[in-house]
């Protein structure tokens, strides 16, 4: 696929905002799990985090994530097939499909929020919160320094 240099530079800033996005979801989404563990269900405070957890997902982190993989195709397919044999791609791919069960896992545990049905202890959501970071930095290292 053939894009301009300018459309390419265009499409790396929305990537880069649409990651920054969707990181922001994954570093606070288990924080409000942490809140949501001492709140009692059905309590107002439950309610609100509820409320605040759905919106997080639905209406920040999961159009993000879409845009961040869009965009990110755009970028890829704009190199060739070439750019697969990079080893430092190779395992940002792997990263990113962590990142993405991570999401996912979140949604879950979101569900069992919202069905009053938690039963993992707060500690868990505190450990839980630092994957993203973790992988975040795996990521970033990779892309900008190229170590392989």
């Amino acid at each position: 696929m053939e894009i301009s240099a300018t459309a390419y530079l265009w499409i790396k800033a929305l990537h880069v905002i649409a990651v920054i996005s969707w990181m922001a979801g994954l570093l606070y989404l288990p924080r409000l799990f942490v809140y949501h563990v001492s709140a009692e269900p059905g309590s107002d405070k439950s309610e609100t985090l509820k409320v605040m957890e759905r919106r997080l997902l639905r209406a920040i982190m999961n159009p993000a994530m879409i845009a961040a993989y869009v965009l990110g195709s755009l970028m890829l397919a704009a190199h060739g097939w070439e750019i697969f044999s990079e080893g430092w791609l190779q395992a940002k791919l792997v990263l990113i499909v962590l990142l993405t069960l991570a999401h996912h896992a979140m949604a879950l545990w979101r569900k069992d929020f919202e069905a009053d049905r938690n039963t993992r202890p707060e500690r868990f959501y505190r450990i839980a919160n630092e994957v993203p970071t973790l992988l975040m930095i795996g990521i970033v290292i990779l892309v900008v320094v190229k170590p392989f």
